[in-house]
């Protein structure tokens, strides 16, 4: 038998003897007066008043010393000392806590509030009763859940036992209301789109498929926070709109990527790339500071600065400069030997694919903030060609430590237009890419009864793991895991 089973053994053992007594081990309804956190924050007040209340919460540590036992509870918003002596609770009530009270047991004591010879703030239990009995013990307190793969599985102890990564998740829910108020300040209606589509548009990536009973059809995942709908919106006559929600790839794990993750984006009619890189790096730096409290970040070893204005280079010169290829003029050939030569492994062989993994090679020695503009049309099937340049989009991302962070554009509104990329993403599907993007014809249509100009943009999880240095999974409260091997 191992150890946890041992301790499991006797733990049920106590719960018996709960019930014996006729006490209810999970009762619904607790006793509570006032949150932990209050309970520090004016206790002063109820120092001075001298009522006894009730307050709750998980026992985090248990000292005894004879007749009087010290806890600490935890209830999520705060901790507070309590204090339990024989001569106050009487012998029945005392020694019962010591048969059947265990570290991590949910509790609620009655009692008055002082102040220890040592100032802490504590709460003197006259009554005590349980809320809810543990069978399994908590991780050990200073090293807590050692293993990777076991924290992310077990995320409420990880959670629990770990105040850093509470935080964490404090910070990106902070980081979400920041992104959602300023947007609403800025204008923007928030909407809902569907996450069950025919075909997924939008971004590049291989979507998850499913079936529909009871239509009888195959339906896909989104892949990205409802470009093309929101796109319809504009359409419709909503001159701004936004949405912050979940999205679906089915790729491949790394410190940068998972299959499911939370994206925003917004559409904004009569705005263009360049108005959009301005709105969108005042919006970028007011987030992040009501998130973290600085514009100074350490990412990858690298110092961030986003406080002065950020640099933007073009696409094609950069690919140019740090490696010597032209991706425009360039064979195919020329570009497989270049990777090659770089040992640059990479998937599919067609100019897109290849073009693609050139820049993710250069963009790794690019420390940022700076914004990427004069994107290949190639490799950017829904936004607005360049007039100059026929070639080039008017799109746009912000690059930090070496990745993409933000995606933006000037939306493509031309129907012609768009269903030739269409036509060309559906000959890359053809030919066994699984990432290319799906046609829509009724989108299309929607652009032949006429778009307003529009800039669209989105970032997510990627861009706040990078502020919080930390890989996307660890800032992922569940992240998906492989089932456990017995």
């Amino acid at each position: 038998m191992s150890a946890i089973d041992e301790i499991r053994d006797a733990r049920l053992k106590k719960l018996e003897l709960l019930k014996e007594k006729d006490i209810n081990p999970y009762p619904a309804l607790a006793k509570r007066e006032l949150s932990l956190r209050e309970a520090r924050d004016t206790f002063e007040k109820l120092e001075k008043d001298g009522k006894v209340k009730w307050i709750s919460g998980r026992i985090m540590s248990l000292r005894g010393q004879g007749a009087i036992i010290f806890i600490t509870l935890y209830d999520g918003t705060g901790q507070f000392q309590g204090l339990l002596k024989k001569d106050v609770l009487g012998d029945e009530k005392f020694n019962f806590w010591n048969d059947v009270v265990d570290i991590g047991d949910f509790v609620e004591l009655e009692g008055k509030f002082f102040a220890t010879k040592r100032g802490e703030k504590t709460l003197e239990a006259s009554d005590w009763r349980m809320l809810s009995k543990t069978l399994r013990p908590l991780p050990e307190k200073w090293h807590g859940l050692q293993d990777v793969e076991e924290r992310f599985r077990k995320r409420y102890l990880d959670i629990l036992m770990n105040p850093e990564i509470k935080d964490i998740f404090e910070k990106k829910a902070k980081f979400w209301d920041a992104t959602r108020e300023f947007l609403k300040k800025e204008g923007f209606l928030e909407v809902e789109t569907p996450t069950l589509e025919l075909t997924t548009g939008g971004a590049e990536a291989r979507p998850f498929k499913t079936h529909h009973n009871d239509f009888d059809i195959d339906v896909y995942m989104r892949i990205s926070v409802g470009e093309l709908w929101q796109k319809r919106l504009l359409a419709a006559g909503f001159p701004r709109v936004f949405e912050i929600g979940r999205v679906y790839r089915n790729e491949g794990s790394s410190p940068e990527h998972a299959q499911e993750f939370t994206n925003m984006e917004f559409y904004a009619a009569y705005m263009d790339y360049r108005s959009g890189m301005e709105f969108t790096e005042r919006m970028i730096k007011e987030v992040a500071q009501e998130t973290f409290g600085t514009l100074q970040f350490k990412i990858h070893d690298l110092d961030i600065d986003l406080s002065g204005a950020w640099k933007r280079i073009p696409y094609v010169d950069t690919i140019k400069s740090k490696i010597g290829i032209n991706v425009l003029t360039a064979t195919e050939e020329e570009m497989k030997d270049k990777l090659d030569e770089l040992g640059v492994k990479y998937d599919g062989e067609n100019r897109e694919r290849l073009t693609d993994t050139l820049w993710k090679y250069c963009r790794r020695q690019i420390a940022g903030p700076v914004w990427l503009i004069d994107v290949p049309k190639l490799v950017s099937p829904l936004s607005k060609a360049k007039p100059e340049n026929p070639l080039l989009t008017e799109r746009v991302q912000l690059l930090l430590a070496g990745a993409e962070c933000t995606n933006g554009f000037s939306e493509l509104n031309d129907p012609i237009d768009q269903a030739e990329r269409f036509e060309a993403q559906k000959k890359l599907i053809e030919a066994g890419d699984e990432e290319a993007m799906m046609p829509d014809d009724e989108f299309v249509e929607m652009l032949e009864h006429g778009m307003p100009s529009a800039f669209g943009f989105s970032y997510g999880e990627r861009l706040f793991a990078m502020l919080a240095g930390k890989p996307i999974r660890e800032i992922q409260m569940f992240p998906l895991m492989k089932p456990q091997r017995e």
